[in-house]
């Protein structure tokens, strides 16, 4: 018994604008699917998939503000790995090259944000000097700067969702949602 795989095209699918004219983004892709993430001027940036779309686009928001405008989304009923690779792999192909969040950046779009890199020279010394209880409380600090930083960009680009990261990623220097 074979099971016929009707993946739609990319160009096929209509863009849909990342954000509502309130800010928010559509709450419509809640469950499993592939999507397509585009810039301003709708140039593909990542493909992707998950068990959990709407919080993945949220997620990609968080990470990747300037480069979320546009999506096409493909939603399925029933998980399949096989088939969202399918989807992911034919977008990626029908698209002629390797989008760079799926490439030299994917690390920007996939693993949570590390606060580390803003550390500065004096929170370096500190940081090397100190013990481990001290050492989360300089990482708590500096993750608390950075999502700052991210709060207010997203404030620029008109978003109005209010993300919550994870209080505990913070303790290690790293921004994820939860």
């Amino acid at each position: 018994m074979t099971t016929e795989i009707n993946i739609p095209s990319l160009d096929s699918l209509e863009y849909i604008p990342y954000l509502d004219n309130n800010g928010q983004l559509t709450d419509k892709f809640q469950g499993i699917g592939a999507y397509a993430i585009f810039d301003q001027e709708k140039v593909l940036q990542f493909v992707g998939y998950s068990r959990d779309v709407d919080f993945s686009l949220k997620q990609h928001l968080v990470r990747q503000p300037q480069k979320c405008y546009w999506l096409k989304v493909q939603t399925i009923d029933r998980p399949s790995r096989v088939l969202l690779e399918s989807i992911r792999d034919a977008w990626t192909a029908e698209n002629g090259s390797i989008p760079v969040g799926n490439e030299s950046d994917a690390a920007k779009w996939s693993e949570p944000i590390d606060a580390k890199v803003a550390m500065t020279a004096d929170e370096q010394t500190s940081y090397n000097s100190s013990d481990e209880l001290t050492q989360s409380k300089i990482l708590k600090t500096i993750a608390r700067r950075v999502e700052s930083q991210i709060l207010l960009e997203l404030e620029l680009r008109g978003v109005k969702m209010q993300p919550r990261f994870n209080p505990k990623l913070k303790e290690k220097g790293l921004l994820d949602l939860k």
